[in-house]
């Protein structure tokens, strides 16, 4: 489980969301798995259970996790998840950035493409 970075400039809540939504996305937690209580997470990562709070808020909001009252947050199936615009444009951009990177390092545009086809498959090979 994640230890948050206090020296990060991102916030804690944010941090702890990104981590949920890694172990949700990679398979680590499966859909209608239960996450620890609100309380339970705010003591293991010694956070106040406000900053758990928003960020089981925010997963909620995403499609990520869902409330059931009285019996705790848990995880979603991937077909209600919405797909984060934010973080799809974020990615596309650093995407962009990154291969611009390798050409001015020297790389011909064919093998950036193999090595992006090739990561890829390796990808596709881990599901």
């Amino acid at each position: 489980m994640l230890q948050p970075d206090l020296r990060s400039r991102k916030p804690i809540y944010e941090q702890i969301m990104d981590n949920l939504r890694d172990e949700i996305l990679s398979g680590v937690l499966a859909p209608d798995e239960k996450l620890p209580s609100v309380r339970d997470l705010s003591k293991q990562l010694t956070v106040n259970p406000n900053t758990v709070q928003k960020a089981y808020r925010e997963l909620e909001r995403q499609r990520y996790v869902y409330t059931s009252a009285g019996l705790g947050t848990f995880v979603e199936k991937p077909e209600a998840r919405q797909p984060d615009l934010n973080l799809r444009k974020e990615g596309m951009e650093l995407l962009k950035s990154s291969i611009e990177m390798l050409k001015r390092s020297g790389l011909e545009f064919e093998e950036i493409k193999s090595a992006i086809l090739d990561f890829v498959k390796e990808e596709e090979e881990k599901r």
